[in-house]
Formats: C-alpha cells, sequence, structure tokens
C-alpha cells in the first residue's frame, strides 16, 4: 500500500529469462501485486519468475500466447482490476530490466495526490537525459514524439517509454476490444487518453540499456503505428465534433484543419487562395499556417475537456 492505494505492477515479458529476475528482485516494497504476463516465451522466463518471487508481494503468472506486448500490457491490467481493491494504480515495467524500480514513486505521486490519471516516464527530461539511448532510438523517438503530439493534441515529448502508471478509474472504463495489440501502445493510448478528457502527466525517469534486443522492425513499425496514430488522430477530433462536450476551440480547429486542405486539393480553391497566389504568397505557408492554428485550437479544446471532465 501506498498512502492508502494499492499498487500493483505489470510486467510484459517475453524470453526475458535473462532479466527478468532481476526485475522481480527490485521491485518496491509499497507494491502490492505483481502480474507478470509471459507472452509466448520459448525459453525459462516463467520458471525464472517464479524462482524470484517475493513474499513482499502477491505473484500472479498470466499466459498470453505471442499475442503481443500491447495485448500483454491488458491483460495485466484486466488481471489488476480482477484482484485488486480499490483505489489502485497499475505500473507498468518492461520485463528487460530498462526500467529503474527507484523512479516508481515518483510516477505514482502525481495520482495518489489527483493531479492526474495517467502518468508516464519521460527518459528526455530527466537529469541524464537518455544520454545512453542509442542514437537511432533518439530520432526515432523525436518523430515519433512530433506526431504523437499531433495526434493526442497535447505536448508529448517521450511517446515510446513504457514506464506509466494509470488509475483504476481508467482501467475500469478502457475498452479493451478496441485496444492496440501490438507495438505502438503507448501512441495508441496516449491519443485516446486524450479523447476521453483523461488527465495525462510526466515525470522524469532514467534510461537504462544493456545486452537486451529489441522486436521492433523500423520500417514496417513507423509504417503501421503511422497509419494508426493518423486513423485514431481523425477519430478523435471528430468524436469531439459531433459530441455533447463540443467547445468553440474544436470548431476553430476544424475549420482551419479544413482549409489547408482546401488549400492543396487541386480542383478546389477559394478567394483567400486566390489572392495569397496573386500576392506572391506561396500555397505550403497558407498550408502551415492553417495547420498549426488548426493544433492550437486542437490543444486548448483538449484542456478545456479535461477541465470539464475533472472539475464537474
Amino acid at each position: 500500500m501506498y498512502h492508502k492505494w494499492r499498487v500493483g505492477v505489470v510486467i510484459p515479458a517475453r524470453n526475458e529469462e535473462d532479466f527478468i529476475g532481476k526485475v522481480l528482485s527490485n521491485i518496491p516494497t509499497f507494491v502490492d501485486d505483481v502480474v507478470v504476463v509471459n507472452d509466448g516465451s520459448t525459453d525459462s522466463t516463467e520458471k525464472v519468475a517464479l524462482e524470484f518471487s517475493k513474499e513482499a508481494y502477491n505473484l500472479e503468472i498470466v499466459q498470453n500466447n505471442g499475442q503481443g506486448v500491447g495485448s500483454s500490457i491488458d491483460r495485466g491490467h484486466r488481471k489488476l482490476l480482477d484482484i485488486s481493491e480499490k483505489p489502485f494504480i497499475s505500473v507498468v515495467m518492461a520485463g528487460d530490466g530498462q526500467m529503474d524500480p527507484d523512479d516508481m514513486e515518483g510516477l505514482i505521486q502525481p495520482i495518489i495526490t489527483g493531479k492526474a490519471d495517467h502518468c508516464k516516464g519521460d527518459r528526455f527530461i530527466h537529469p541524464n537525459n537518455a544520454s545512453n539511448m542509442p542514437i537511432i532510438r533518439k530520432i526515432a523517438s523525436f518523430i515519433l514524439a512530433f506526431f504523437t503530439t499531433l495526434a493526442a493534441g497535447q505536448r508529448i515529448s517521450d511517446p515510446q517509454c513504457g514506464y506509466t502508471a494509470t488509475s483504476y478509474r481508467i482501467i475500469e472504463s478502457w475498452n479493451w476490444d478496441k485496444s492496440w495489440k501490438g507495438y505502438g501502445y503507448p501512441n495508441y493510448w496516449l491519443i485516446n487518453l486524450a479523447k476521453m478528457s483523461w488527465r495525462i502527466t510526466h515525470v522524469p525517469v532514467k534510461s537504462i540499456y544493456g545486452s537486451e534486443t529489441s522486436g521492433i522492425k523500423n520500417t514496417s513499425f513507423f509504417f503501421t503505428v503511422g497509419l494508426m496514430m493518423a486513423f485514431q488522430h481523425h477519430r478523435r477530433v471528430f468524436s469531439k465534433l459531433f459530441s455533447k462536450e463540443i467547445n468553440p476551440h474544436i470548431i476553430f480547429s476544424f475549420t482551419s484543419y479544413f482549409i489547408g486542405w482546401i488549400a492543396i486539393l487541386p480542383w478546389t480553391s477559394t478567394d483567400l487562395e486566390r489572392t495569397l497566389v496573386e500576392r506572391g504568397i506561396p500555397i505550403y505557408l497558407m498550408v502551415l499556417v492553417s495547420w498549426t492554428a488548426a493544433h492550437i485550437f486542437d490543444r486548448l479544446s483538449v484542456n478545456v475537456s479535461k477541465e470539464l471532465k475533472h472539475n464537474a
């Protein structure tokens, strides 16, 4: 227990026999439940997990049969929903030892104090600033941060960090049937948390890298996750446009976004567009200004929705 909140840890693990023992041995003493989700491991991950479990917490092993990291985390969250008493927090830690257990207390604090519903680790605001992160991962993280920020309507600087803490209120209301099952899971959650007006905050966490390897194939990952984010972005915005929660900012955002598309599509034009062209102002500048305005109004809309939800 931590300040009258029960704390559970979800650990997705696939072939992590070299790391899972250390992860379990260093779980903080305030943790009550640990759920290791064995995602189709072909090594001794499950056996090692059982050997390194501690009496300080209740250990559950859940089988996921290789359905993906997102699916594994979902199973862990739902297991905690079954075994934990409310109020509880579900913390996600990787089974490869890349997350420092000493950071967990800071991760759950915003939820305990009522300042957030979902708190995620951010390696780039930590004092070491992810200095040991491989350069390819840094570049990929910056690209994904840019597009996730656009899709979620709020600033996200480290979307791929999976070290998160989530309030039971989100877990008991989440649509598990539509939840994203594979890589790109953090991006999907951030976009849909924004859609549902949950409060997201970020805390610094260390970046730890060793001999572990990533199963991500860069080309297919960027293509698949990019399409998913584009779809979820539009789904989020349109859901607000046609909901009871509609506010002026989302209307301004949609209008600005629409103006940008009018400027791009060859078979459409407006008096404003023709006037700008006559004055030597390039079309791409009009698009850039329109879509920047759309994002600013979108951010304002997201903030208003969060305030209305949590001040009601």
